[in-house]
């Protein structure tokens, strides 16, 4: 579905109402400027006639419409170049993160923005850039420089939720507590597709600052080492928080074995207790003709008081050492 298509000139937004596939495609052959259109979740149908009007390229394209691919920058023929975007969000209705893709085509005269799954919402980097002509004056680049500005601030609250999961879970695991081993796997897996979402994207970042794509000006490769300088602290901070998290699992793993060993330490001593008057009492059961105990009057008063004197002597044993 197409949510916006606009045609830019000289800084400024041509026209209010979106252009349709055909006009943009029509407009980008006869006049100057560029045209920016933005599809989000298109139909195989729908990908395939914006391949026909704009003349992608059929690899390009079969990538759109592919999900999970890594960050990437290629160039094809006619100087296109194919961009691949990750994003993340943190869903606090499900409490986990979702992952999703932008996939961009960049020509002379056109940029195409697809969104797939749950994707950054890229009306806001529209917006900031129409309210830069000096930088939107610089054609279909400066719309890649918007997208991966709003991509990688998107990228900050995902990691300010994961360092608010991991201090409530290294605090109940650093004073005693055992944390659910589920939530740790999951927040280290969680941590973990992140880092994959967003280290890839460390060499293009790089490339576009360091001058290797000639359509990037002097002037605005200063916003993408901007945005190189955002990804990286990104890139830093996510994994450490994989390090930790890894820590706190490996703690976790040693709260819940000392609280194992102190169950066995419990049922161990109280057998104890009870092996003992149990062995003494067995012996007294035993049909024996002659057993001097009997023929005495305070002969069952002893042996109770033998078993009990056994058993408070083994627990007040038991307890001083921690045992109970």
């Amino acid at each position: 579905m197409i949510v916006d298509c606009a045609q830019y000139q000289e800084g400024r937004r041509v026209q209010d109402a979106p252009l349709s596939v055909d006009a943009a495609a029509a407009i980008c052959t006869r006049e100057d400027g560029f045209v920016w259109m933005g599809i989000v979740d298109p139909s195989p149908e729908e990908l395939d006639d914006v391949k026909d009007q704009f003349g992608l390229h059929e690899l390009a394209v079969e990538d759109a419409q592919n999900f999970h691919l890594r960050p990437k920058i290629e160039k094809y023929d006619d100087d296109v170049y194919f961009v691949v975007l990750r994003t993340a969000r943190d869903d606090p209705v499900h409490d986990a993160l979702v992952f999703g893709e932008v996939s961009m085509f960049i020509g002379p005269r056109f940029v195409i923005s697809v969104r797939q799954g749950i994707a950054s919402d890229l009306h806001p980097a529209r917006l900031r850039l129409e309210r830069r002509p000096e930088l939107l004056v610089e054609g279909p680049i400066s719309v890649l420089w918007a997208v991966l500005d709003q991509i990688v601030d998107d990228y900050a609250p995902v990691v300010e939720g994961l360092e608010r999961d991991i201090e409530a879970i290294e605090a109940s695991v650093f004073i005693g507590e055992s944390a659910p081993t589920e939530r740790i796997y999951k927040l280290r897996r969680e941590a973990t597709d992140f880092y994959r979402a967003v280290h890839p994207l460390l060499g293009p970042l790089n490339a576009l600052e360091n001058g290797a794509y000639p359509e990037i000006g002097r002037g605005l490769r200063q916003y993408f080492r901007d945005v190189n300088d955002h990804a990286k602290l990104v890139n830093e901070e996510v994994l450490a928080q994989r390090d930790l998290l890894a820590t706190i699992l490996q703690a976790n793993m040693a709260v819940i074995t000392v609280q194992q060993n102190e169950v066995v330490r419990k049922i161990s001593g109280w057998a104890a207790i009870i092996a003992v008057p149990t062995f003494i009492a067995s012996l007294y059961g035993m049909n024996f003709d002659h057993m001097p105990e009997t023929d005495w009057k305070y002969g069952y008063v002893a042996v109770v008081a033998l078993i009990l004197a056994v058993g408070a002597g083994l627990y007040a044993f038991l307890r001083r050492i921690n045992w109970l």
